[in-house]
Protein backbone atom coordinates (compact mmCIF):
# COMPACT_ATOMS: atom_id res chain seq x y z
CA UNK A 1 0.00 0.00 0.00
CA UNK A 2 1.25 3.44 -0.65
CA UNK A 3 1.97 6.08 1.61
CA UNK A 4 -1.29 7.90 -0.06
CA UNK A 5 -3.73 4.67 0.45
CA UNK A 6 -6.28 4.73 3.07
CA UNK A 7 -8.62 2.13 4.89
CA UNK A 8 -12.28 3.56 4.64
CA UNK A 9 -14.02 1.94 7.43
CA UNK A 10 -17.72 1.41 8.05
CA UNK A 11 -19.07 -0.20 11.43
CA UNK A 12 -22.71 -0.66 12.48
CA UNK A 13 -23.98 0.99 15.27
CA UNK A 14 -27.45 1.04 17.06
CA UNK A 15 -27.61 4.68 16.47
CA UNK A 16 -25.65 6.81 14.78
CA UNK A 17 -27.13 10.20 16.31
CA UNK A 18 -25.40 8.05 20.08
CA UNK A 19 -21.55 9.17 20.17
CA UNK A 20 -19.78 6.04 20.74
CA UNK A 21 -16.16 5.35 20.69
CA UNK A 22 -15.66 1.69 19.58
CA UNK A 23 -12.48 -0.60 19.89
CA UNK A 24 -12.17 -0.14 16.08
CA UNK A 25 -11.71 3.59 16.44
CA UNK A 26 -8.14 2.79 18.62
CA UNK A 27 -7.50 -0.34 16.46
CA UNK A 28 -7.47 2.16 13.57
CA UNK A 29 -5.89 4.88 15.20
CA UNK A 30 -2.95 2.38 17.02
CA UNK A 31 -2.53 1.34 12.70
CA UNK A 32 -1.90 4.94 11.53
CA UNK A 33 0.63 5.70 14.19
CA UNK A 34 2.46 2.21 14.06
CA UNK A 35 2.45 2.20 10.62
CA UNK A 36 0.92 5.12 8.40
CA UNK A 37 -1.90 4.09 7.10
CA UNK A 38 -4.64 6.50 7.11
CA UNK A 39 -8.03 5.50 7.52
CA UNK A 40 -11.74 7.29 7.37
CA UNK A 41 -13.89 5.86 9.64
CA UNK A 42 -17.89 6.34 9.61
CA UNK A 43 -20.74 4.44 11.35
CA UNK A 44 -24.09 3.54 9.74
CA UNK A 45 -27.80 1.98 11.59
CA UNK A 46 -29.55 1.43 8.36
CA UNK A 47 -28.74 0.11 4.65
CA UNK A 48 -29.20 3.28 3.66
CA UNK A 49 -26.59 4.81 5.87
CA UNK A 50 -24.37 2.37 4.29
CA UNK A 51 -25.35 3.45 1.24
CA UNK A 52 -24.83 7.07 1.96
CA UNK A 53 -21.61 6.50 3.06
CA UNK A 54 -20.23 4.64 0.04
CA UNK A 55 -21.81 7.48 -2.17
CA UNK A 56 -20.40 10.27 -0.40
CA UNK A 57 -17.31 8.55 -0.99
CA UNK A 58 -17.44 7.49 -4.16
CA UNK A 59 -18.68 11.14 -5.32
CA UNK A 60 -17.76 13.37 -3.08
CA UNK A 61 -14.27 12.50 -2.20
CA UNK A 62 -11.51 12.69 -4.88
CA UNK A 63 -9.12 9.99 -3.14
CA UNK A 64 -10.97 7.21 -3.49
CA UNK A 65 -9.14 5.66 -6.10
CA UNK A 66 -6.48 5.41 -2.56
CA UNK A 67 -8.90 3.28 -0.46
CA UNK A 68 -7.92 -0.30 -1.20
CA UNK A 69 -9.32 -1.34 1.40
CA UNK A 70 -13.55 -1.06 2.79
CA UNK A 71 -13.32 -2.47 5.76
CA UNK A 72 -16.61 -3.89 7.69
CA UNK A 73 -17.62 -4.06 11.21
CA UNK A 74 -21.12 -5.33 10.50
CA UNK A 75 -23.20 -8.35 12.76
CA UNK A 76 -24.62 -10.61 10.59
CA UNK A 77 -25.05 -14.33 10.22
CA UNK A 78 -23.70 -16.61 7.86
CA UNK A 79 -23.84 -14.33 4.25
CA UNK A 80 -25.82 -11.53 5.43
CA UNK A 81 -25.41 -8.62 7.79
CA UNK A 82 -27.63 -7.23 9.71
CA UNK A 83 -28.20 -3.22 9.65
CA UNK A 84 -31.49 -1.15 11.58
CA UNK A 85 -32.70 -4.96 12.65
CA UNK A 86 -32.89 -6.03 9.13
CA UNK A 87 -30.60 -8.94 7.17
CA UNK A 88 -29.05 -7.95 4.19
CA UNK A 89 -27.35 -11.10 2.16
CA UNK A 90 -24.60 -10.90 0.06
CA UNK A 91 -26.12 -10.39 -2.95
CA UNK A 92 -28.05 -7.54 -2.28
CA UNK A 93 -24.77 -5.91 -1.01
CA UNK A 94 -23.08 -7.23 -4.16
CA UNK A 95 -26.34 -5.09 -6.26
CA UNK A 96 -26.05 -2.11 -3.69
CA UNK A 97 -22.50 -1.66 -4.02
CA UNK A 98 -22.72 -2.53 -8.19
CA UNK A 99 -19.93 -1.95 -9.89
CA UNK A 100 -18.29 0.77 -6.83
CA UNK A 101 -15.65 -1.37 -5.88
CA UNK A 102 -13.28 -1.44 -8.66
CA UNK A 103 -10.21 -3.21 -7.95
CA UNK A 104 -11.09 -3.02 -3.95
CA UNK A 105 -10.63 -5.47 -1.19
CA UNK A 106 -14.04 -5.82 0.75
CA UNK A 107 -12.60 -6.99 4.28
CA UNK A 108 -15.35 -7.74 7.03
CA UNK A 109 -14.37 -7.99 10.67
CA UNK A 110 -15.57 -11.15 12.62
CA UNK A 111 -18.20 -9.99 13.76
CA UNK A 112 -20.06 -11.79 11.17
CA UNK A 113 -18.83 -15.30 9.47
CA UNK A 114 -17.94 -14.99 5.67
CA UNK A 115 -18.83 -18.16 3.51
CA UNK A 116 -19.24 -17.87 0.46
CA UNK A 117 -19.66 -20.73 -2.01
CA UNK A 118 -17.05 -20.43 -5.29
CA UNK A 119 -20.73 -19.33 -7.39
CA UNK A 120 -21.56 -16.56 -4.72
CA UNK A 121 -17.84 -15.19 -4.53
CA UNK A 122 -17.63 -15.14 -8.27
CA UNK A 123 -21.25 -13.39 -8.51
CA UNK A 124 -20.17 -11.21 -5.53
CA UNK A 125 -17.00 -9.91 -7.43
CA UNK A 126 -18.38 -9.68 -11.00
CA UNK A 127 -21.00 -7.48 -9.58
CA UNK A 128 -18.83 -5.06 -7.16
CA UNK A 129 -15.46 -5.11 -9.30
CA UNK A 130 -13.92 -5.92 -6.38
CA UNK A 131 -10.43 -7.64 -6.37
CA UNK A 132 -11.52 -9.88 -3.35
CA UNK A 133 -13.45 -10.58 -0.52
CA UNK A 134 -12.27 -11.37 2.95
CA UNK A 135 -13.49 -12.54 6.44
CA UNK A 136 -13.48 -15.08 8.76
CA UNK A 137 -15.05 -18.30 8.29
CA UNK A 138 -15.72 -18.41 12.22
CA UNK A 139 -17.80 -15.90 14.70
CA UNK A 140 -15.71 -15.86 18.22
CA UNK A 141 -17.21 -13.97 21.00
CA UNK A 142 -13.80 -14.72 22.85
CA UNK A 143 -11.61 -13.16 20.12
CA UNK A 144 -12.44 -10.57 17.80
CA UNK A 145 -10.21 -10.02 14.76
CA UNK A 146 -9.07 -6.21 15.25
CA UNK A 147 -5.58 -7.58 16.08
CA UNK A 148 -5.23 -10.04 12.61
CA UNK A 149 -7.05 -7.20 10.72
CA UNK A 150 -4.29 -4.38 11.89
CA UNK A 151 -1.91 -7.25 11.01
CA UNK A 152 -4.07 -7.63 7.63
CA UNK A 153 -3.75 -4.58 7.07
CA UNK A 154 -0.15 -4.00 7.41
CA UNK A 155 1.09 -6.07 5.66
CA UNK A 156 0.05 -3.85 2.52
CA UNK A 157 2.83 -1.54 2.68
CA UNK A 158 5.25 -4.10 1.93
CA UNK A 159 3.41 -5.84 -0.79
CA UNK A 160 0.44 -5.39 -3.21
CA UNK A 161 -0.32 -8.89 -4.51
CA UNK A 162 -3.53 -10.02 -2.08
CA UNK A 163 -2.54 -13.74 -2.30
CA UNK A 164 1.29 -12.76 -0.76
CA UNK A 165 -0.41 -10.85 1.65
CA UNK A 166 -2.57 -13.72 2.92
CA UNK A 167 0.27 -16.46 2.63
CA UNK A 168 2.69 -14.21 4.51
CA UNK A 169 -0.54 -13.41 7.19
CA UNK A 170 -0.56 -17.94 7.71
CA UNK A 171 3.20 -17.85 7.93
CA UNK A 172 3.25 -15.02 10.99
CA UNK A 173 -0.29 -15.97 12.55
CA UNK A 174 -1.19 -18.80 11.81
CA UNK A 175 -2.71 -19.95 14.91
CA UNK A 176 -4.97 -16.57 14.45
CA UNK A 177 -5.68 -17.27 10.81
CA UNK A 178 -6.91 -21.06 11.93
CA UNK A 179 -8.78 -20.39 15.20
CA UNK A 180 -10.81 -17.42 13.17
CA UNK A 181 -10.72 -19.25 10.11
CA UNK A 182 -9.44 -16.43 7.98
CA UNK A 183 -10.90 -16.28 3.96
CA UNK A 184 -9.84 -14.59 1.01
CA UNK A 185 -12.04 -14.73 -2.13
CA UNK A 186 -10.27 -13.56 -5.12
Amino acid sequence: MDDDNFIFCLEAVADIDEQVVTETVGNLEQLAFETGIGSIYKTCDSIEGLEESLNALLYSDHNFKNYEIIYLIMPGKRNAIALGGYYYSFQEIAELFEGRLKGKILHFANAKTVDLTSDEAQYFLDITGAKAVSGYGEKSYKVTSSGLDKAFFSLFEEEDDVISIVEELHKKYYALCKLLDFRLYY
